[in-house]
Order: structure tokens, then C-alpha cells, then sequence
């Protein structure tokens, strides 16, 4: 099983920006110990507890304090950007850290209608993802076709070897531009996984040279019992961020935000994730693969605290290379 992990850098009740991001930093160096494969940083927007908006400075910051491991994107908001500009951003990388930088990209706004057009400064909205990638692709490689206006543009470096592209997805329509493009297919099951089933059909079917990763929520601990009460502050942050506020809270307000929400609220919610013991998170993981039909995953932990929370990696890489 192959574990990576997807770092929201979400922000605990009572910490500061300045702390989270030491903290990011000291994850990334338990990710590497532990034998973690890739660690890759998402990208919000005009959010009060999601922390990473800017995921190149994160990867360009911290790839540099853990060489065995890959860095990349969970994903680059590529409606709102340039492809070329991106393609230049993800060479630079490359170049920083051969062979280690992935790039993710996501067919997101990116949050409200306002932030997008914040993000795009005022252009109006297009519905031209799939050509947008495709110029990514000829940008990356340097085959940008003879009759295409962009013909003569050069990304910079051009030296540079283009990281692996993966198009993040929730839906077939998803699953039928990535294999039309032969890009990876990121599954957000931590989003929802509703259409897990027919987005992997769509996709095995018609991906030239299929490579699937599978992000999920993941809540580990010694026991069931320790597992389920670290997880009460990330159900509760589930609950908050519905509402618009993606702050992770502490375990007391976490308590009263669940009896508000109620269990059923609540349990609509774990269908995402994957709570429990070490054995229990291996023996669920493995079912997950046997869905998705890879044993590839990015792993999400966002509780409170966060010795735990990087104990709950710990766990879980000691328990899959045991």
C-alpha cells in the first residue's frame, strides 16, 4: 500500500497562522520518518481555517526538509489560471526538486462565485477546463501543435522535467477527461464518494495507462475507542465547515457543535472517512482498494490535537509496513 498525505493545513481553535505553520513543517518531518510517499498541500480560498491557498510556497518551503519524499499539489485551481504560468511554476520546481514534484490539478472556482472572480481578477467564468489542461500538458512536455496560437511560447525552465500531471475528480465527466488527456485520477472520496462506482467504470474503460489515488479522510489511534474520541473535533469540524467556518475545534466546543448537528447529521458525514485502531484503518483501507482498485492513497487528518494527529499517521504507515 502506497500512503501519502493531502495537508489542508486546517487551523485548530486557539492556534495562530504563524504556529500552524511550524507545526505543517513538523508534520512533514514525522510524514518522512515514518516512510510517507508524497506529501501534497491543497489549495482554498477566503476561508477563516484552511491554510493552504498557496500550495507551490508550501511545496517550494518544505520539500527541501524531506528528500526521499515526493511534493505536489491537491490541486492548482486550473480554471482560474494560465496553463502557462502554471507550467512554469511546477518546471521551477522540478528543476529545485528533481523528480519529486506531482502536479495536481482541480476543475474547482476555487469557493463563491466572488472569490473566483477575485482569484481571476474579474473575468468571467469559462467553461474551457478541458482545453486549459490540455495546453498545461503541451506547456509541460514542449508540444504545443504547429496551428496553435500559443505555437512559438516556450515554458521556462525548459530544461526542466515535466511532473506527473493528476486531474482531481469527483464524477465520470471527471473520469472521461482524464483519460481522454492519459492524466492520473485523484478519487475525492473525503469530498464524497457517491459516484465512486461508475467514476472508476468510466475510467479503467477508457485511460490508456490508468494510474488511480484515492484521498480520504483518516482518524487513527491505539484503540476503536481512542480513535472515535480523537475524531469528535474533525466530525465537528465537518459540521462547521457546511456552515462556512473551517476553523478545527476544541474538543469542548467541538462536544456542543455535535449535539446540535445531531448523529444522524453526523454519520451522513463518516461515510467519508475511516476512524479506528490501526488494524481496523489497514482492514478498511484495504476494502477501499478493493473499490477503487488501487492501493494508492492520500490521507487527510484534521483533529484538534496535534500530537495526536501525527500520531495517527505514525500509526497507520507502522501498521501497513509491519
Amino acid at each position: 500500500m502506497e500512503l501519502g498525505i493531502l495537508d489542508q493545513i486546517p487551523l485548530p481553535e486557539g492556534m495562530q497562522a504563524e504556529q500552524m505553520a511550524a507545526e505543517t513543517k513538523a508534520l512533514v518531518q514525522t510524514a518522512s520518518r515514518e516512510g510517507y510517499r508524497r506529501y501534497w498541500f491543497a489549495e482554498h480560498h477566503s476561508t477563516n481555517g484552511m491554510l493552504s491557498a498557496a500550495p507551490e510556497l508550501w511545496i517550494a518551503r518544505l520539500a527541501a526538509e524531506a528528500e526521499q519524499m515526493a511534493f505536489g499539489s491537491g490541486g492548482i485551481l486550473l480554471p482560474q489560471y494560465s496553463p502557462l504560468k502554471t507550467a512554469e511554476t511546477f518546471s521551477t520546481l522540478s528543476a529545485m526538486y528533481p523528480g519529486r514534484i506531482e502536479l495536481g490539478v482541480g476543475n474547482s472556482p476555487g469557493g463563491t462565485e466572488r472569490t473566483r472572480q477575485a482569484l481571476a481578477d474579474g473575468r468571467e467564468a469559462e467553461d474551457r477546463f478541458h482545453e486549459k489542461l490540455e495546453e498545461l500538458q503541451h506547456f509541460l512536455h514542449g508540444t504545443m501543435p504547429k496551428h496553435h496560437p500559443y505555437r512559438i511560447v516556450k515554458t521556462t525552465p525548459r530544461q526542466a522535467a515535466a511532473p506527473p500531471l493528476w486531474l482531481l475528480g469527483l464524477s465520470p465527466r471527471s473520469a472521461e477527461t482524464a483519460a481522454a488527456l492519459d492524466t492520473g485520477l485523484v478519487f475525492g472520496h473525503f469530498i464524497s464518494p457517491d459516484q465512486a462506482e461508475e467514476t472508476m467504470e468510466r475510467y479503467y474503460a477508457r485511460a490508456a495507462s490508468p494510474r488511480v489515488r484515492v484521498c480520504v479522510f483518516v482518524v487513527c489511534a491505539g484503540t476503536d475507542a481512542e480513535a472515535e474520541q480523537l475524531a469528535l473535533t474533525q466530525d465537528a469540524w465537518l459540521q462547521q465547515v457546511r456552515r462556512g467556518s473551517s476553523i478545527v475545534p476544541s474538543p469542548d466546543h467541538a462536544a456542543a457543535i455535535l449535539d446540535r448537528a445531531g448523529k444522524e447529521a453526523v454519520q451522513h458525514e463518516r461515510r467519508r472517512a475511516v476512524i479506528g485502531s490501526p488494524a481496523s484503518v489497514r482492514q478498511q483501507l484495504e476494502a477501499l482498494a478493493d473499490v477503487y482498485g488501487t492501493t494508492d492513497f492520500l490521507l487527510i487528518t484534521n483533529v484538534h490535537d496535534q500530537e495526536a494527529r501525527r500520531h495517527s499517521y505514525a500509526h497507520i504507515s507502522r501498521e501497513i509496513r509491519q
